[in-house]
């Protein structure tokens, strides 16, 4: 038995060279495939890195874009805002000389019936009376119409300028 192991002996060896010179090839192909599924998985994981920070890189500059839109729109309704203060503020002071005509009227009125005749006093009184009411109507509606109209300027340039912000966004 022993002469049959001995002769046996260098075929069996072979066969486990064999076997293993088979299986470290085998091995050496697998790491060999993993390692270049690696290198291209690597490979996509930094194009993904690329393509996110080129795409935020985009959507920042996008949204820089818009908000300076936003700001400029804002700017040009401020702006209008300022103007249409400062025209109410010019047609008040027209207005508050319109109003001083008008008490100045009614006072020369009311001076004229006190130098006048005793015959046309009581006509004079109503007049000057009638002349102090129109004259007080004008102010309160001229006061009113001024407020309303500096209101509805303002409400329509605020309108605007939003209407101008949200087409910044839009585009």
């Amino acid at each position: 038995m022993n002469t049959i192991l001995l002769r046996i002996l260098p075929y069996i060896t072979a066969l486990a060279l064999m076997g293993a010179a088979l299986f470290g090839a085998y091995h050496h192909g697998v790491s060999v495939t993993e390692s270049r599924w690696q290198a291209e998985w690597n490979a996509r994981d930094a194009r993904d890195a690329q393509a996110r920070t080129d795409n935020e890189a985009a959507e920042r500059a996008k949204e820089q874009a818009r908000q300076l839109s936003i700001n400029k729109a804002i700017q040009d309704g401020q702006r209008t805002i300022d103007q249409l203060t400062a025209d109410a503020a010019a047609a008040r002071a027209s207005a508050d000389s319109l109003r001083g005509a008008a008490d100045a009227l009614a006072a020369r009125l009311a001076a004229s019936q006190a130098s006048g005749h005793s015959c046309t006093a009581a006509t004079s009184a109503a007049a000057t009376r009638a002349a102090m009411v129109l004259a007080d109507v004008l102010k309160r509606a001229d006061q009113r119409a001024g407020d309303l109209a500096e209101g509805a300027d303002q409400a329509r340039a605020r309108g605007l300028t939003c209407e101008a912000a949200y087409g910044a966004i839009t585009k």
